[in-house]
């Protein structure tokens, strides 16, 4: 009996605790709860907050981009003007001839004219030198065709002036023989006939043939000369 008794008051501790404990666990429950709907309540009204002040706060941000965009477009229009200036201004310069920019090359350029404009006129010369030389040659060269044709068209001519005159002398011979004999022959016959008629033949001397020959040359001059004349200026 007292075991049971034991046992009984063990069993009859433990369910008073496990009601301490529901009933704290209860407690507990009700606490949370009351901690919940008190943080739902404040978040209902920090997320409303936050809402207006994100609304706020965008406004701003799209006024200040707005203003920022509108001193850009400002900055731009104004730095476009002053390129716009600045330009016509260098402009102005270069028409003027006062522009750096554009009296450097143009004193580059101006010293290469000179140069090249130098060269220039030493190849000139050089090349008008070439052509006298070349000219001075082309009349010696004519000139020395010219004396040795006119040599050639005397000797030519000579030549052929001896082969008459040595075919005259000849003939000239043959005539005297065969006039001799002739003469001879007619003077026996006139002998025979009348002889006190004197001798009417005149004998044919050398002298004349030289003189006509010396004659002839001088009126072939003329047109040696111009034979050589004509030939030079062909040449």
């Amino acid at each position: 009996m007292p075991v049971h008794s034991r046992g009984d008051k063990k069993e009859t501790n433990h369910h008073d605790e496990m009601e301490v404990d529901y009933a704290e666990n209860e407690g507990s429950s009700s606490e949370d709860e009351d901690t919940e709907s008190s943080s739902v309540s404040e978040d209902g009204d920090s997320s409303e907050m936050d809402d207006e002040d994100c609304e706020r706060r965008r406004m701003e941000c799209l006024d200040e981009m707005s203003n920022l965009e509108k001193q850009f477009t400002d900055l731009k229009d104004q730095l476009y003007k002053e390129r716009l200036s600045q330009v016509d201004a260098k402009l102005q310069e270069v028409i003027a001839g006062k522009a750096p920019e554009y009296l450097e090359p143009l004193a580059t350029l101006q010293e290469n004219m000179q140069i090249r404009t130098k060269v220039a006129g030493i190849y000139r010369e050089l090349c008008l030198e070439s052509v006298k030389n070349k000219y001075e040659c082309e009349i010696q060269a004519s000139r020395q065709h010219c004396e040795s044709e006119k040599l050639l068209l005397y000797d030519t001519v000579q030549s052929e002036l001896e082969e008459k005159i040595r075919r005259l002398e000849e003939d000239r011979h043959s005539i005297d023989i065969t006039s001799e004999l002739w003469n001879d022959e007619l003077q026996s016959r006139k002998k025979r006939k009348d002889p006190f008629s004197p001798d009417k033949k005149k004998p044919v001397v050398v002298s004349d043939i030289f003189f006509k020959f010396s004659e002839f040359l001088l009126l072939l001059m003329p047109y040696v000369h111009f034979c050589t004349v004509h030939s030079f200026v062909a040449f």
